[in-house]
């Protein structure tokens, strides 16, 4: 049985993480049997409990981390004054945490890495330092925004007084001491606990349960059920193989609210530059894991596909592969005439996009005939 390392623990985040969690299952409990709840204090929490959750999800995550999208001054502002209340750290620490588990995730280099266990990657990983602080080599981007220097020097006081003393204030100017109290309990502790769970839900939960359609090459899978306590955030599979698309439900039908606001914020000139992977590279991928289940289907069952079909499913497969070909050459010569600016003739540059839209349409037909291919093969476990 192993040892506790008491001599690697993060005392001052162990504490608040222990104390904050205790109170919530003990204090606002009491509370509630002697106050009751009214419809203040649940919009106060569900209010200030979405800020500081979008706040990360916007903020911290899909501009700061991974410049999914360019956003204003006030989205900036507000996402790193709402985001500090969250008591996740600053953005600045969060970001290079969140990069390095993008680049070594799975191995001993990811902060949170699943392979060492739920509870590790969960909550473990900030109550035990089991290894010196990396250097914050990956953020130099961040070191030059003076806006995020700010929050990473005053993120505890900026998280005090808008996680805390706010929600009080606000209880108080409504009833008075006992809903001051409910303030500080429902709108700050109970908040700061929710979501941070919330967030560590993702480290957790979104790399050990869950459908991997676009890539099994790493843990990270897309939930759901996640999704629905995270803002959109437990499409995980999609995003760590597509990490700068600001989309994480990528699906019309998928429950992303993050999405839904930076698109809204775009109509309202708020954020610019949303970046989307394009829909041909996206069914490529689920193609190319769908491949990957059916290879080990075979190999791992004794199920033979007919001459007919192995022929036709080999010649979609080469169509497919010619076809992706063709269409990445033909979008970066697009690209690179119409958003790097390069000096063309208005008929070259309709020349090139005729190609890439005949390209586009053959990559789709090849999509289409590997589909059917990959049914009539699948027809074969029935």
């Amino acid at each position: 049985m192993s040892k506790i390392p008491f001599n690697r623990v993060n005392w001052p985040t162990s504490i608040f993480l222990i104390s904050t969690l205790l109170i919530s299952l003990t204090a606002v409990p009491i509370y509630l049997w002697h106050y009751g709840l009214d419809g203040f204090q649940v919009t106060m929490f569900l209010g200030l409990a979405t800020c500081s959750s979008m706040s990360i999800t916007i903020g911290y995550h899909r501009l700061f981390s991974h410049y999914t999208f360019r956003a204003k001054w006030p989205v900036r502002v507000g996402t790193l004054i709402f985001g500090a209340a969250a008591f996740e750290g600053s953005a600045l620490d969060w970001v290079s945490d969140h990069r390095r588990h993008h680049k070594h995730v799975d191995h001993d280099e990811d902060p949170y890495d699943i392979s060492k266990g739920f509870f590790h990657a969960h909550i473990g990983w900030l109550l035990f330092k089991l290894r010196p602080e990396p250097p914050m080599d990956n953020v130099s981007d961040l070191l030059a925004d003076q806006l995020v220097m700010w929050q990473h020097r005053f993120t505890v006081l900026i998280g005090v007084l808008v996680g805390f003393a706010l929600p009080t204030l606000l209880g108080y100017l409504w009833g008075g001491p006992p809903a001051a109290l409910g303030g500080f309990l429902l709108g700050g502790v109970l908040k700061v606990v929710c979501v941070q769970h919330s967030t560590f839900f993702i480290n957790s939960f979104c790399h050990y349960i869950g459908k991997r359609p676009y890539s099994s090459r790493s843990s990270a899978r897309d939930s759901w059920i996640m999704a629905l306590f995270t803002f959109g955030e437990g499409y995980h599979n999609f995003h760590h193989e597509f990490s700068y698309d600001y989309r994480n439900g990528v699906k019309p039908w998928q429950f992303d609210p993050t999405k839904w606001a930076i698109w809204t914020m775009s109509k309202l000139r708020l954020a610019t530059q949303l970046r989307r992977v394009p829909l041909e590279k996206i069914q490529l991928a689920e193609i190319i894991e769908q491949q990957r289940q059916l290879e080990l289907k075979l190999n791992t069952k004794a199920v033979q596909l007919g001459k007919s079909n192995h022929q036709l499913l080999q010649n979609a497969q080469e169509r497919l592969r010619h076809a992706a070909q063709t269409w990445e050459q033909r979008k970066a010569e697009y690209v690179r005439v119409t958003e790097k600016k390069i000096e063309a003739s208005r008929d070259r540059i309709n020349e090139l996009k005729h190609e890439f839209d005949v390209a586009t349409a053959d990559l789709r037909a090849a999509i289409q005939t590997w589909h059917q291919a990959h049914q009539l093969a699948l027809a074969k476990f029935a």
